[in-house]
């Protein structure tokens, strides 16, 4: 399933994020913990280069704490990179923030050289939450959709300590399905760029594979019905257990894709993490590999546009 949502203000916001970070000692960089692969923007990797990073997986309360902590200890182990695990609005969390961007720029501090933080992530991560958490007072609009913060703020954090909140970015191509249909489950992604029953069956696929229990006991199903079921007659018992009908009793397969999708964002179905790290990296290699083939592909026609195989 090939996902892609780049609207037209994020062309605007890559240019005045890769002009921020020429100022930024350190960059935050907001995952979601239930795709912390996924919700990792390629194009701010390229931005930020060398320069010292906090890895946040925000919404832990939603995710899979053993699947967190791998996802720590992974991005823990990148050289010049600390990575921690939160809820926006737990509170302490400017002390902790700040603590853990010393630690990244121990040459900055003090008034003569203040320490300037940017924080950064895709559409919805809960950027706008965490920044409102950390002043105590909302400076920020917050809502469960993406695309909603469109210009750059500057908060203190400490006498010393700036802050710089960008828009939610996501990046032009996403190379792999996989990720597409998670950024588009988990709300990171317009709704007009997917289809919901269809990134619903894909959620269902996974579940029944990594977490059937919590499917079960959501939806009242039998275990086994659960694991033996294809995707769209699981999708179908749901729809009728929660009223998603149709005229003559048909199922409405686009209300219960919503249904579904719903109780992963609110924490529903349980804490539920889409992808570890050896999963991902997997995925990206992959997607690679095609787009290698395809550019080769690409290449070949251009030299020999009449289709003719090229001489021996």
């Amino acid at each position: 399933m090939a996902i892609q949502w780049f609207p037209g203000h994020m062309h605007a916001t890559r240019k005045a994020l890769a002009e921020r970070l020429s100022t930024t000692d350190v960059v935050i960089e907001l995952l979601d913990a239930r795709l912390p692969g996924s919700s990792a923007n390629p194009l701010l990797a390229q931005l930020i280069g060398a320069k010292p990073t906090l890895k946040v997986l925000n919404k832990e309360d939603l995710a899979d704490p053993a699947r967190t902590a791998e996802w720590l200890a992974h991005y823990g182990a990148q050289p010049g990179t600390r990575a921690l695990a939160l809820q926006a609005q737990q509170p302490g969390l400017a002390r902790l923030l700040v603590a853990e961007c010393r630690r990244l720029a121990p040459q900055r501090g003090g008034m003569a050289k203040p320490l300037r933080v940017l924080i950064a992530g895709i559409p919805n991560v809960g950027k706008s939450t965490l920044l409102n958490t950390l002043l105590g007072r909302r400076v920020a609009r917050a809502a469960d959709e993406p695309g909603v913060t469109r210009h750059e703020q500057r908060v203190a954090l400490a006498d010393d300590v700036y802050l710089y909140d960008t828009p939610g970015l996501l990046w032009p191509k996403i190379v792999a399905p996989e990720s597409g249909w998670r950024l588009a489950a988990s709300g990171a992604i317009g709704r007009n760029a997917y289809d919901e029953e269809a990134v619903a069956l894909e959620l269902l696929r996974y579940l029944q594979q990594a977490y059937p229990t919590q499917l079960a006991q959501r939806y009242r199903l039998g275990a086994d019905a659960v694991a033996a079921l294809p995707a769209h007659e699981l999708l179908a018992a749901i729809g009728r257990k929660r009223g998603a009908l149709l005229p003559g009793g048909r199922i409405d397969g686009h209300k219960a894709g919503e249904v579904v999708l719903a109780d992963l964002r609110s924490g529903a179905l349980g804490r539920i993490t889409l992808e570890t790290p050896p999963a991902f990296e997997a995925w990206m290699a992959a997607a690679r590999a095609a787009e290698a083939q395809r550019q080769a592909e690409r290449q070949a026609r251009r030299r020999h546009p009449s289709g003719d195989d090229p001489p021996g």
